[in-house]
Parts: C-alpha cells; sequence; structure tokens
C-alpha cells in the first residue's frame, strides 16, 4: 500500500476514526472518575463504620457492596458513551441476579441474619449462649453461620437464619447471675436452724455478692418436704464453681447438724380381706 492509498484511508476513515477515539478515551474517562469516586465514599462509609465501633467483617463488607454498586453506576452510561447498547446488558444482569437470588434463598436468609447478628451484637466471641438449640461458647460470627464450642470441646455450625429465628440466651452479657437453689427439708427438722446455716454458708462464701442480698426463705410446703430457696449473686464467671460448692457445703452442713433432706416416699398399706 502507497502513501497515496493511505491518504485516501485517512481522508475516508479518519473523522469516524477520531470520533471512535474520542468516544472510548470520554468513556475511560468516566470509569476512572466512576472508580476513584467509588473508592473515596466506600473508604469514607469504612472508617465512619470503623469510628462507630462496627464488626470488621461487616464494615469490610459494606464497603465492597458500595463500591461495587457506585462503580457500576458509573460504568454503565461510560458503556452507553462509548456506544454500547446498555439496555440489554442491564436486563442480562437483572435476569442473572433474579435467578441467583431465587437459587440461593437458604444463603441470603443466613447472609440477612448475619449482618443483622453483627450489628446489632446479641452476642460476641467469648459469650456462652443458648442459641438454634445449642448450647456454648461463641468461637466465631460469620456473615452465614456461627460456631459454638460446647462445654466438652465439640464445635457446632448454626446457620444464622436458625439463630435468629429463635430466642437468644446470653448468659455472659451481665456482670452477675443469680444461683437459684432448691433444698429440701424434712417436715421433723427445725426449719429456722436450717435458714441459719444457709446464711452462714451464704456469708462464709467469698464469691457471693452483699449487693444484692441473698434471699433465703421458704419457697413451699411439699409432698415430702418443706422446700427452702436459697437465691445468692455471683459474679458471672463465678456462677458454676460457687454453685457446685455451694451444694456440696449445704449437704455436709445439714449432715453435721441432723437436718435430713427427704426422698419422695410412698405409703403402701395392705388390707387382709377375711
Amino acid at each position: 500500500m502507497d502513501s497515496k492509498e493511505i491518504q485516501l484511508l485517512i481522508e475516508e476513515y479518519g473523522p469516524e476514526a477520531a470520533a471512535i477515539g474520542l468516544q472510548v478515551a470520554g468513556a475511560l474517562a468516566m470509569i476512572l472518575i466512576g472508580y476513584w469516586i467509588a473508592k473515596f465514599v466506600s473508604g469514607i462509609i469504612k472508617t465512619a463504620m470503623a469510628k462507630r465501633g462496627i464488626d470488621l467483617t461487616l464494615t469490610n463488607f459494606i464497603g465492597k457492596l458500595v463500591f461495587s454498586i457506585l462503580f457500576a453506576l458509573g460504568a454503565i452510561p461510560a458503556l452507553a458513551h462509548a456506544g454500547i447498547q446498555t439496555a440489554s446488558v442491564i436486563a442480562a444482569l437483572g435476569a442473572a441476579g433474579l435467578a441467583v437470588g431465587l437459587a440461593l434463598q437458604g444463603s441470603l436468609a443466613n447472609f440477612a441474619a448475619g449482618v443483622l447478628l453483627i450489628a446489632f451484637r446479641p452476642c460476641k466471641v467469648g459469650d456462652w449462649v443458648d442459641a438454634g438449640g445449642c448450647s456454648g461458647t461463641v468461637e466465631s460470627i460469620s456473615l452465614f453461620s456461627t460456631i459454638l464450642l460446647t462445654g466438652d470441646y465439640k464445635r457446632i455450625v448454626i446457620p444464622n437464619s436458625k439463630v435468629m429465628s429463635d430466642a437468644i440466651t446470653n448468659y455472659s452479657a451481665m456482670p452477675r447471675r443469680r444461683i437459684d437453689l432448691i433444698v429440701g427439708i424434712s417436715y421433723d427438722a427445725d426449719m429456722r436452724q436450717a435458714k441459719e446455716i444457709l446464711q452462714k454458708l451464704v456469708e462464709a462464701d467469698t464469691r457471693i455478692l452483699k449487693d444484692p442480698a441473698p434471699t433465703i426463705a421458704v419457697a413451699e410446703l411439699g409432698n415430702s418436704s418443706v422446700n427452702l430457696v436459697c437465691r445468692p449473686w455471683v459474679a458471672t464467671a463465678d456462677f458454676w464453681p460457687t454453685r457446685w460448692q455451694l451444694t456440696e457445703d449445704i449437704k455436709t452442713a445439714f449432715d453435721a447438724a441432723g437436718i435430713g433432706i427427704p426422698y419422695p416416699q410412698m405409703d403402701v398399706h395392705f388390707h387382709k380381706e377375711s
């Protein structure tokens, strides 16, 4: 191809190629500006969430989600500026999103529940909870599942939708807990002496809090025993050690004082027919 032919091609296609080049350059510029704006806005949102102490997992996810949405909003006009028909692209993305949403209903439910768990924090890592029909220490909370460690060190992975669909009992949320003990004594025992023994045991244990004051009272007159309640308050971390020790001390002290702890009995009477 000689120079004359090249000149003719430039004269024929040059203006059109220049126009296309300008469109492409403009589209690239719009994409770059959209990228910068999306990154800037998502960075601001992540910084604001971090300052408010929101979980890092949720912060990063929200930041990426905002970036993706803003970048897509900027890329679609850029494609249109470059001469690409975006209506079909938008329709295809919408159809794909609907199909994915229908296919991942369970996963999306777990994800939504995970966002709520992380945002509202009914429990946190290290808490002992009843959740999703299981009990254990929270090991981790992700966007799709919550992992508990049981007392005998088994790992339970619970879908977040199951966690949020039922009540969550958090035993570690408050700084103190109340021990509820019911102690039955025989009707022949000295009730006043039994209450004094319980009071002394409660006062002798340094783990038991003075405020709120422990409650020691007669709860009910049962079929075979007088049932006393002993309700001291302890720090949450001391709940089980104190409960176990107090139960043992009550049995030992009542045995030493001769106070019987009865068990259900049944009297059977035989009548001889003549």
